[in-house]
């Protein structure tokens, strides 16, 4: 397969209350060396001044209006539908690539036939020098482990365009037709998980995702109430974490690696559990279970569709360690050592157990 090295791409934006971010997200993607042969904004019914922005500040932006707040997910699928071109950069309204972000992800993506994805290392906008994604392996308890997470960026690992698992859906450049055949984002996840359950699935089905490392994005504050970045852990995370977990695994992982996982998730579970407790989740944490169990059918009828793609088993693709903690959960030498014991816990279950997985 030829590609031409020039190949249009159209970037899309995804958009909820994003007026704070919006004007940084475009005015970089314009100021792009090799500018996207489109702009669209895929907005989820924002309720602030979102619209009025991109039609009095931005015309040639084309906007795709939905009619409410169905989750990123919904408006990233929505806006590859909508995009003209098969090369789509899915960014998200708090992203800000650097200039030589697009032309440097074209490249890589279109030098690898087999590759479906690209994706630039994202920095905190509030502190460029430190990374925040990186791309990530897929644990074996639904979860990523990242790469590079929360480190300097003079010592992260990694240069040029290497290989990766798992992809951060925050700016990457997407195959639209392949990633689109395989079922793109699930709509039923709104929010958490999304990305993990997307490229579990591309590489299930042999595709190659890639990190580029020296594009770098800038990452900015994320969606009040939604994201984790401050000391309390959102109560609508608790839930989703809870839900979307299980669904993935129930999709993508086979029933002989769910069997021999389960101690290692039981613990996992536990422990999380205790968390939410903590934290005054439980009803969440629970809640997020019926909804996992209301939404089973659905998951085993797409995890026919997984199952058949499938070119890549499980115990090539699943790792058990290192499990990676958000900063915030980890603040104290007694919450460090609880997250010590709980990931030598998981590596030892899965030295034990990856030999007899699918």
């Amino acid at each position: 397969m030829t590609h031409d090295p020039l190949e249009p791409v159209s970037a899309v934006v995804c958009n909820y209350n994003g007026e704070q971010y919006l004007p940084g997200c475009l005015d970089a993607l314009l100021a792009q060396d090799e500018p996207p042969d489109e702009i669209l904004v895929v907005d989820n019914g924002s309720t602030d001044g979102s619209v009025r922005l991109l039609v009095e500040r931005y015309p040639r932006v084309k906007l795709v209006a939905l009619p409410s707040n169905a989750g990123p997910c919904v408006a990233r699928n929505a806006g590859m539908r909508a995009a003209r071109n098969r090369l789509v950069l899915a960014v998200d309204n708090d992203a800000v690539p650097r200039p030589d972000v697009l032309g440097r992800l074209r490249r890589a993506l279109l030098a690898r036939p087999d590759a479906v994805a690209a994706q630039p290392r994202s920095v905190f906008a509030s502190e460029p020098t430190r990374v925040h994604y990186d791309g990530g392996r897929f644990h074996f308890t639904g979860l990523y482990s990242l790469r590079n997470f929360c480190v300097p960026l003079a010592q992260a690992e990694g240069e040029g365009v290497l290989p990766v698992d798992g992809l951060i859906a925050i700016c990457p450049l997407l195959d639209r037709d392949r990633v689109l055949a395989l079922g793109g984002y699930d709509e039923n996840f709104f929010i958490l998980f999304e990305d993990y359950d997307l490229s579990l699935r591309l590489r299930i089905a042999g595709l190659a995702i890639l990190s580029v490392e020296d594009a770098i994005v800038l990452h900015r504050g994320g969606t009040p109430g939604i994201s984790f970045r401050g000391e309390v852990y959102p109560r609508i995370r608790a839930f989703y974490h809870s839900r979307n977990r299980w669904l993935l695994l129930v999709k993508n992982h086979r029933w002989r690696t769910l069997f021999v996982s389960l101690p290692g998730l039981c613990v996992y579970e536990l422990v999380w559990t205790l968390f939410t407790l903590r934290s005054g989740h439980i009803k969440a944490h629970v809640a997020g279970k019926g909804g996992f169990l209301k939404d089973l059918g659905r998951a085993l009828d797409k995890r026919r569709h997984v199952q058949a793609s499938r070119r890549v088993a499980d115990r090539a693709l699943l790792v058990g360690g290192p499990l990676t903690f958000s900063p915030q959960l980890v603040r104290s030498a007694a919450a460090r050592a609880a997250a010590g014991v709980l990931d030598a816990l998981l590596r030892a279950w899965w030295t034990v157990a990856r030999p007899f997985a699918g």
